[in-house]
């Protein structure tokens, strides 16, 4: 099984990597650890007869961090994995291309954003681009190449018959989240343990070599809280009161948070700058089952009807449904913008999905089997407030059904986002 979960990540991100390496010098996968990236790497190393050369090994991180122009060195491709533990070595590729500045030169693989590091953040600008590596999409743990969002984007929304899955259904799979590994054991403690130690060693490892901390112990105390949180609107300020610091510093340990890809901040959309700058981002944990497992959130207390569990597991829906529709953006070239609406009145809508030209999708996310004409008001609004450019909006439920709601208005299963395809 995890063999089989692992080697799935390049159904959706093998052929992508290969068309834009065409026109790069350098592409960087950059994801968190643990989701497929070296898999990917080597497979590409085989495809185009690279050089692969793996920094998470000791002996050779020491060669490269001695002599990274070796390295780096000759005509052919070169494939360098978790390339931020020698950030050296970026600049032995800047000069590289200096010489040498064709496309299809370097393939790297980093564990932490790219522009974090001190080194990096200036040594290949204009050189490289960034193609992220998300946990496994459901698309992808299926077997299912997902085009979901495309066809949404060109405004063809997939209308079929009523969805096999049930609310215990969709409550298994974001506990279960999109880690290979986790996802290869039983549901339990097994599963709980993988997360528990890849969150601390994240934290202690990882963080650390990005950054001089100075309060150690409120990380994981303030991860904990903005997985409380996810997909809130995030407010600093309380944050830092309810943990006892200051707000510039929890400010800056989200970033670092962001940093090592356990969370995101999905800014304010709107169409001018004035209009972005007025609505604070919204936060989500990056995987579904991370964001379950720190809040002690089980498929059963998730299945449970009461008022509380009703309210996290709509949260947790947010969270994985947002995930999903990431991912599936992140295969696609063409989009302009991606965030969150939110008017002074308090009118919102969960995700919104801007094209170069200006056209653009709406997602509302409802924990709900049934969407009251009610609850689409506010993608109501934001068609009105957008226009001829509004292809669609489009909320997703916990139910079966599958209608059009009103012009441009549709009401779909959450599993539409990865049952349907051209293919």
């Amino acid at each position: 099984m995890k063999q089989r979960l692992t080697s799935l990540v390049n159904r959706q991100l093998m052929q992508v990597a290969l068309d834009r390496f065409v026109d790069e010098p350098v592409l960087l996968l950059q994801g968190p650890r643990s989701v497929g990236k070296s898999t990917l790497l080597r497979q590409l190393a085989d495809r185009l007869g690279a050089a692969l050369v793996d920094l998470d090994d000791v002996a050779t991180r020491d060669a490269v961090a001695a002599d990274p122009a070796t390295f780096v060195a000759g005509r052919g491709v070169v494939c360098i994995d978790e390339y931020q533990h020698v950030p050296l070595v970026l600049d032995a590729i800047k000069a590289e291309l200096n010489r040498d500045g064709r496309p299809g030169r370097f393939i790297l693989t980093g564990s932490a954003r790219h522009e974090t590091l001190p080194v990096a953040a200036q040594a290949l600008t204009g050189r490289l681009h960034r193609l992220p590596v998300y946990p496994l999409s459901q698309g992808e743990i299926g077997g299912i190449e997902e085009d979901f969002l495309a066809r949404v984007l060109r405004g063809n929304v997939p209308i079929a018959g009523s969805s096999p899955m049930q609310r215990d259904d969709y409550i298994e799979r974001i506990v279960a989240g999109g880690f290979p590994v986790p996802l290869s054991r039983p549901p339990g403690p097994r599963r709980s343990r993988w997360i528990d130690d890849y969150l601390r060693l994240t934290l202690e490892r990882d963080v650390r070599e990005l950054a001089r901390i100075e309060q150690a112990a409120v990380l994981p105390r303030l991860l904990e809280r903005l997985a409380g949180q996810t997909a809130q609107v995030l407010n600093v300020a309380q944050t830092a009161s309810h943990l006892g610091t200051s707000e510039r510093t929890i400010d800056s340990y989200i970033r670092l948070l962001e940093a090592v890809f356990l969370v995101r901040r999905l800014p304010s959309w709107g169409r001018t700058l004035m209009a972005r700058a007025g609505a604070r981002p919204k936060v989500h944990v990056l995987d579904s089952g991370i964001a379950a497992r720190l809040s002690r959130l089980t498929t059963e207390k998730l299945a449970d009807r009461n008022p509380t569990a009703l309210t996290e597991l709509g949260h947790l829906l947010e969270t994985f449904v947002v995930g999903e529709l990431l991912k599936q953006a992140s295969w696609l070239d063409g989009i302009a913008g991606i965030g969150h609406w939110r008017t002074r009145d308090g009118d919102e809508v969960d995700l919104v999905v801007e094209r170069d030209d200006g056209a653009v999708v709406a997602f509302e996310v409802k924990a709900g089997q049934r969407v009251d004409h009610r609850e689409l008001a506010p993608l109501r609004k934001l068609r009105d407030a957008v226009g001829p450019s509004f292809v669609a909006g489009i909320a997703l439920h916990l139910g079966a059904r599958s209608y059009v709601a009103d012009d441009r208005l549709h009401v779909l299963p959450v599993d539409a986002l990865w049952s349907h395809s051209d293919s």
